[in-house]
């Protein structure tokens, strides 16, 4: 279902929605919520169900129960897991194709691309052919062409995945900037680092809300504490310890601080894993339970 466009105004989102595709239950009763002048990030492993959710908001796919809050076609941008763009046209053409296409008047078309293609250094190059450009700069043209009509909403499932440290940097610059012009950015991102970015994620596992809130809310949420060790334990606690920056995590439900020490401050990365980790305990306490 889509929501009346109200301008930027307006928020975008799911409300208890659920995806079904056949007997695989892709999104379990999602509530998601992007407001306009902010990045809003979905974090989550393969099989999480990010796409999923994307393309739920972006109109791509309907869903099989809840409500999607979107404005029209013509107000959202939308950048799927490739790059978005045509081999065969030129830089030039691919933005003069996808302005056309948003009933973008020809001088305005211009003028945005013109803009845009500077801030993300592609200015250079917009004779080039799609299918010539570096796997960072096809990323950056996807992303530009999503957002030349100036959407309400913008919705780029993994903008940065496998491009260079640079090209990374240029496509946040666009990001933040689509944001700060009125747009309710999303992204799907596998990077917690790119999500502590965002004023809001939403970390999915198999389909339902694992975590929700800032980075901060999420961090604060963490039940239990965090100690670092050179070697992973044994027994029960070796089941609660994970390998990072070639040390051992281990979390201890216990809330009370550990009388050996090392006890660290965790972040956003060790809050989802910790959050992970407890949901997998206790499916597995459950299924001993049943058995």
């Amino acid at each position: 279902m889509t929501a009346p466009s109200a301008g930027r105004r307006d928020w975008w989102g799911t409300e208890d929605v659920s995806v079904r595709f056949g007997s695989t239950l892709a999104l379990d009763h999602v509530w998601f919520r992007a407001e306009p002048g902010q990045v809003s990030a979905v974090v989550g492993g393969d099989g999480a169900g990010r796409t999923t959710l994307l393309r739920c908001l972006a109109g791509a796919l309907a869903p099989t129960s809840g409500r999607v809050r979107r404005p029209g076609p013509l107000a959202t941008g939308y950048l799927s897991a490739g790059s978005g763009t045509y081999p065969d046209l030129s830089v030039a053409e691919n933005l003069a194709f996808r302005a056309t296409a948003y009933r973008v008047p020809p001088e305005t078309a211009r003028q945005r691309s013109a803009e845009l293609l500077a801030r993300a250094g592609l200015d250079k190059v917009t004779g080039r052919l799609g299918g010539q450009l570096s796997g960072g700069m096809r990323q950056k043209l996807g992303v530009i062409a999503a957002m030349v009509h100036s959407p309400d909403l913008l919705v780029l499932d993994e903008p940065t995945t496998g491009v260079d440290p640079v090209s990374r940097a240029d496509l946040w610059l666009l990001i933040t900037r689509a944001a700060a012009d009125g747009a309710a950015v999303v992204i799907a991102t596998s990077y917690l680092d790119e999500a502590e970015r965002a004023r809001h994620v939403l970390v999915l596992d198999v389909g339902s809300e694992l975590a929700s809130g800032t980075a901060d809310q999420i961090v604060a949420a963490m039940q239990g504490t965090l100690t670092v060790t050179g070697t992973r334990p044994a027994g029960e606690a070796g089941r609660r310890a994970w390998r990072r920056e070639g040390r051992w995590r281990v979390w201890d439900p216990d809330p009370a601080p550990s009388a050996g020490g090392g006890t660290v401050r965790p972040d956003l990365q060790d809050a989802v894993t910790v959050a992970a980790l407890a949901r997998e305990l206790a499916r597995s306490g459950a299924e001993g339970e049943s058995r």
